[in-house]
């Protein structure tokens, strides 16, 4: 009762079903659809029947075993059609015609040779004779195939279309499922268990709910068109098939044969097939041969430029140097095109040779190629491939690449000139004719390939310049304190001419000699860790006695010191470079008899003042130059003793404020 129960419910709702996607616009998908699902429900109408009347079982079972020989074609246009563009490859159309062919044997051989069951009414299992038999396995297996055709599709549909799609296939994959696993009884019991035929129906109903509201929340998914990868895909998981067909068929075979042989020969037959099994699918050349087979006949083109350019970019965008750039090219190239080698050769500073830079798995060895090269030429002007089985020389003779077995170049062109080339060697498969469709795939990729090798070599270019330039910046700081210092040692030569008898001066130059000494020794010292980050040695001190040390070398008449002990917390050292280097631009600035003034005060918070009375600086200068590196008024100064002052200064968490007007001095305030 409760399977005609189900049954009669699932009738009811499947004509609901068709009525409403047959009032929109129905698709081939549509009708396809419609077409499995009506075949599947006559099955189990007339397998209720026949369970209900068993005295009529041969009868009903003809007619159930027609509507079973109809589910493989039903269920393989389906899955030909769902989601899908139009068109169906000459392969899948000829599993299409096998399959048509599944009801003629129901019309040449009487319906007791599939099938017999003297307790029908006892026990509901349907024994199979020989044609019963390959019947079933011809069922299961295209019952497979179209289980294979339906996870492709929505492996391979887009995610929008997988959306749309993904619980229509949930239900027809659930039907197509149990019914594999129902018939897959008669291929390892060579019987029908028709006690299953309740559970289903329950899942023939859930399948149809599924579908149903697939069909009216999300609509019908638009054209997928599979890519190759997915097609190689779909003939692995066919092959692998075929495989596990010839066991089952090889184990049905043994049952004539004696337990024990058998027993040892099935085992051993299974594992050298599975070997050779994975030979085959592990081989390289098989591997590009299927592809190459693929492409020909189910693809307009041999490539799919999409996936390739995305995977291209891909790679091109991992590498971290130069050398895993060019490798990561070379790979590619030997992937797409199936070769077992490349080569890569650019050309080197003078533009005269073409150096080998890399290579994969060959090309070791190669020479440079002179540039004024016959072959060079003609990939400079022609840019173009060059298949060098074709490409002789003016006597006749094969080119020297083409002995070291060098198949095709490929050139590396930017907007200006010949960067290099790439140079192919070892087909994997010797008997793959490669065509303009390579050739353009070729040149595309080269031309990126090309960008990606000139845009690395420029970035490693700037990295060299800007090192350069931060050489010369450091450069500049040691030989800006080193003129500070010298300075410093000059005035200490000029006044020895007058003071030298002078028991107090010659001690005053004594510690001026002794500190620039120590002043070097620190610029050196800081040289040697110049990648580390500078520390201040802060402590308590008087600023007077900083700059009292700072200008111990200055015995000027006009350099005049002034006001009382301020303490704070700074870099003795640091501070003094600050100091120094003020007070030597106001003597740049004044001249020798102009003073210059130096005032250590308290205005609200510890400050060092430098006055002089020079020639000032203009108000846009003090604005837009001052404190900015190399940028200074003096004809011999490297303009950057402000600026490393101001960073000092900072550095103590002070400022430095300037007043200047010109033509009449200028005054720095380092304030703490």
């Amino acid at each position: 009762m409760t399977h005609l129960l189900l049954v009669i419910f699932s009738l009811a709702f499947a004509a609901g079903l068709f009525v409403v996607l047959l009032r929109r616009r129905a698709t081939p998908g549509t009708h396809a659809l419609l077409a499995a699902l009506a075949v599947t429900l006559a099955v189990e109408v007339l397998d209720l029947l026949a369970l209900r009347s068993p005295g009529n079982l041969l009868e009903l079972k003809r007619w159930g075993l027609l509507a079973e020989a109809l589910l493989p074609i039903t269920w393989l246009l389906y899955s030909l059609k769902v989601g899908r563009l139009p068109g169906i490859s000459w392969v899948q159309k000829s599993f299409l015609g096998l399959s048509a062919l599944m009801p003629l044997p129901l019309f040449l051989i009487p319906v007791g040779d599939f099938i017999y069951s003297p307790d029908f009414g006892e026990e509901l299992i349907l024994f199979l004779g020989n044609p019963g038999y390959f019947f079933f396995i011809g069922i299961l297996l295209f019952l497979v195939l179209a289980l294979v055709n339906l996870e492709l599709t929505l492996t391979g549909s887009p995610r929008p279309e997988r959306w749309k799609i993904k619980y229509e296939i949930i239900g027809a994959g659930l039907a197509i499922a149990f019914l594999i696993v129902y018939y897959s009884q008669s291929l390892l019991y060579r019987s029908i268990d028709m006690s299953l035929s309740p559970a289903r129906a329950i899942l023939l109903l859930t399948a149809m709910g599924f579908m149903a509201y697939s069909r009216l929340r999300r609509g019908e998914a638009s054209g997928i068109r599979l890519s190759p990868d997915m097609a190689y895909r779909s003939v692995v998981i066919f092959i692998v098939g075929l495989y596990f067909l010839g066991i089952a068929l090889l184990g049905e075979g043994l049952r004539y044969f004696g337990e024990s042989s058998q027993r040892n020969f099935f085992i051993t037959l299974t594992f050298v097939g599975s070997v050779a099994v994975l030979a085959v699918l592990l081989s390289e050349k098989i591997r590009r041969k299927i592809r190459v087979f693929l492409h020909k006949h189910f693809y307009r083109s041999k490539f799919d430029y999409r996936q390739q350019w995305l995977e291209l970019t891909r790679r091109l965008s991992e590498p971290r140097g130069e050398r895993e750039l060019q490798q990561a090219i070379l790979t590619f190239y030997c992937e797409t095109f199936g070769f077992r080698g490349a080569s890569l050769f650019l050309a080197d500073g003078d533009q005269q040779y073409f150096d080998l830079v890399s290579y994969f798995e060959h090309g070791a060895g190669c020479p440079p190629v002179k540039a004024d090269d016959p072959l060079m030429q003609r990939l400079e002007t022609g840019d173009w491939v060059v298949d060098l089985a074709q490409a002789h020389g003016a006597d006749g003779a094969a080119h020297p690449l083409f002995e070291r077995g060098l198949k095709y170049l490929v050139p590396l062109r930017s907007e200006r000139r010949l960067e290099g080339f790439i140079a192919l060697e070892g087909p994997i498969n010797p008997d793959e004719i490669l065509t303009y469709e390579d050739y353009d795939l070729m040149k595309v990729l080269a031309r990126q390939s090309t960008a990606a090798i000139l845009n690395l070599r420029l970035s490693a270019e700037l990295s060299a310049a800007r090192e350069m330039e931060l050489m010369g910046r450091v450069s500049a700081f040691v030989m800006h304190d080193l003129k500070n210092l010298v300075s410093n040692l000059g005035l200490v030569v000029d006044n020895a001419e007058n003071y030298l008898d002078d028991p107090e001066f010659q001690a005053d130059m004594l510690d001026t000699l002794r500190g620039t000494t120590n002043k070097m020794k620190n610029l050196i010292q800081h040289l040697r860790t110049l990648q580390e980050k500078p520390v201040l040695e802060r402590r308590r001190h008087n600023l007077r006695q900083v700059v009292d040390d700072a200008l111990e070398g200055l015995a000027l008449p006009n350099l005049r010191v002034g006001g009382n002990g301020v303490d704070a917390d700074v870099d003795a050292e640091e501070i003094g470079k600050v100091v120094l280097n003020l007070v030597l631009n106001a003597l740049d600035a004044g001249g020798k008899d102009k003073p210059v003034h130096v005032e250590v005060a308290v205005d609200g918070r510890p400050c060092i003042r430098v006055r002089d009375e020079g020639c000032g600086m203009s108000e846009e200068f003090i604005r837009t130059r001052l404190f900015k590196p190399f940028e200074t008024t003096k004809k011999k100064g490297f303009g950057i003793g402000l600026y490393q002052c101001k960073h000092i200064v900072e550095a103590h968490g002070g400022r430095i404020e300037v007043r200047s007007e010109e033509g009449r001095g200028t005054e720095f305030a380092v304030i703490f």
